[in-house]
């Protein structure tokens, strides 16, 4: 018996709507530390409540995530990471009727997700924390989101030309483990290792990277720290700046979009689409 089989359906029904883009990833962090909402949704069932709102607010996509990734997270083990999602994930996958992503970098925890239903694996490390998770990936036919990732800041760095090489290299490194090409999503990584103009340069790059690698640009800027340091609003009031990156970033070829106000994305991207297709 096929231990992924509910993955590989659910990524492969996924995949197909890459193609009516754009779809909206509402995040879900069950983290007592996220910059953001940490604490909320620790406990089950105030998890399963917001990812019902948000599903009810028009997500396409809910991306679960238990280890925070902010800047200067103190990083869990396989066993605690995997502890927090493993009372949400199969409820969650049982009582909506929506895709759910998995956000690791551990092979670990995304081996049991996946062996539960999820069909898409989100890695913030773009294969280069753990080598086993490519693996799995292609084992499992999952989706599979690479984020571009800086290990330190350096202001001298072409932002651009760094994620093409860094793209280059994981691109063959989960071709050699066998992942489908058609199942891979590209992250430009807002807000990992890069400074205020170099997050502005990844924004806008989500063309350069569609036309380079034809493949669905993934963009995640909700209520990042450049958008506190450009307006000054505090974390809970940056919906606006919010909209204005992810705007931007569909108008340049973005085709998801990591979100934690569904409704107010739904709304603004089903206008843009409209003006665009009169």
């Amino acid at each position: 018996m096929d231990p992924y089989a509910k993955a590989r359906a659910a990524a492969d029904a996924l995949v197909a709507r890459f193609q009516s883009a754009p779809l909206v990833m509402g995040v879900l962090n069950v983290t007592p530390d996220s910059f953001s909402d940490g604490g909320r949704f620790v406990a089950a069932e105030p998890a399963l409540a917001h990812a019902r709102a948000m599903a009810a607010a028009g997500a396409d996509i809910i991306d679960i995530g238990a280890e925070s990734t902010r800047p200067g997270f103190v990083p869990v083990g396989e066993a605690e990471e995997w502890a927090r999602l493993d009372s949400v994930l199969a409820p969650l996958l049982a009582r909506l009727a929506l895709p759910v992503s998995v956000d690791t970098a551990k092979a670990f925890v995304a081996r049991r997700a996946l062996a539960l239903g999820a069909a898409m694996i989100n890695d913030v490390s773009g294969l280069r924390a753990d080598p086993a998770l490519a693996e799995v990936a292609a084992e499992s036919g999952a989706a599979l989101v690479i984020m571009h990732h800086c290990a330190a800041i350096d202001p001298a760095r072409d932002i651009v030309a760094d994620m093409f090489a860094f793209f280059d290299e994981t691109l063959s490194r989960a071709k050699k483990a066998g992942v489908a090409r058609g199942k891979i999503v590209l992250d430009p990584g807002v807000g990992f290792g890069k400074t205020l103009r170099q997050n502005l340069q990844a924004i806008d790059a989500c063309g350069a990277l569609h036309g380079e690698y034809d493949l669905p640009v993934l963009i995640g800027a909700s209520r990042k720290s450049f958008i506190g340091a450009l307006t000054g609003a505090p974390v809970e009031d940056r919906l606006a700046g919010t909209l204005a990156a992810h705007l931007r970033a569909f108008s340049r070829g973005a085709a998801i979009f990591r979100v934690h106000d569904v409704a107010e994305h739904v709304g603004a991207l089903k206008i843009w689409s409209e003006i665009e297709r009169a």
